[in-house]
């Protein structure tokens, strides 16, 4: 089995890849199966049908909402049949969650029956992480620990997901270098627990050698931890939002696994883990 469990396509707001070629992508590249992934940021984004009318015309001049979700899925659906023959495809949402927004996001659960679910964490305070608004005025530590606070009390709070994304993906947008501390570690082995005693899991995202960070999101280091303590569930993911990047070093991250002491990895259906051997 190979499989990429986190994928975006042009109904993603940050993306422009039309979803029939990611597919075309992916089985050109031999996986068995994908997972679409789009974007939901409550908090800094808004759905189509609630945009504030005062501020209608600038958000979507500014591309400051959320997937279409009955069109996506629509397509979604559409492709999946199309392709059933050659690749499975799996649908899911990728949620930008914060404390504040759990009810939004509970809200959009009830709505929608889908594959997969990522939580991540891409702001905080509804101050994003990529323009460096989170971090303006703060210090490397209080950023990074307010971070993973974050994640934590959302991961002790939401329960409608899987795995949890890209942990420790904000050091793409540390201008100040690595910072590691036993702090961080132990809130991060907080976040291990929560999600393990949740019987949820974490994702193996490759994108941190498309940042030049070298390695995956969490880190080797993280993801030993996360053995260590007990984990078991776990999917693999390119995050791809451009062509060629579709299953990118998805066979590295099995390996990785492998050597950290992983027999299994997971992917999806109806939100239920199904285990392959590594």
């Amino acid at each position: 089995m190979k499989a990429d469990y986190h994928i975006h396509t042009s109904f993603s707001d940050d993306c422009d890849y039309p979803m029939e070629e990611v597919i075309q992508e992916a089985i050109s590249k031999g996986l068995d199966e994908i997972c679409i992934t789009e974007h939901v940021d409550y908090g800094v984004h808004f759905d189509r049908d609630k945009l504030p009318e005062d501020r209608k015309e600038e958000l979507l001049k500014e591309n400051k909402v959320n997937v279409d979700y009955p069109a996506y899925l629509a397509r979604l659906e559409e492709l999946k049949e199309k392709y059933k023959n050659q690749i499975t495809v799996k649908k899911g949402l990728e949620y930008g969650i914060q404390v504040s927004t759990i009810p939004d996001f509970e809200n959009l659960y009830k709505t929608y029956d889908l594959d997969f679910i990522i939580n991540s964490c891409h702001q905080a305070d509804n101050l994003e992480f990529w323009n460096q608004d989170y971090q303006k005025g703060k210090s490397q530590r209080d950023y990074h620990v307010g971070y993973y606070t974050e994640i934590l009390n959302v991961a002790k709070n939401y329960h409608h997901y899987n795995v949890l994304g890209h942990l420790d993906h904000q050091i793409r947008y540390d201008l100040q270098g690595e910072y590691l501390t036993k702090e961080i570690d132990d809130l991060i082995d907080e976040i291990l627990v929560t999600a393990i005693k949740d019987d949820k899991g974490i994702e193996v995202n490759t994108s941190g050698f498309h940042y030049k960070i070298g390695d995956f999101h969490p880190s080797k280091s993280i993801l030993k931890r996360y053995y260590d303590l007990g984990g078991k569930i776990i999917t693999i993911g390119s995050d791809s939002h451009t062509p060629g990047r579709v299953g990118d070093k998805v066979d590295e991250a099995k390996e990785a696994l492998k050597t950290i002491g992983f027999k299994e990895f997971c992917t999806f259906e109806n939100m239920k883990p199904i285990f392959h051997q590594l």
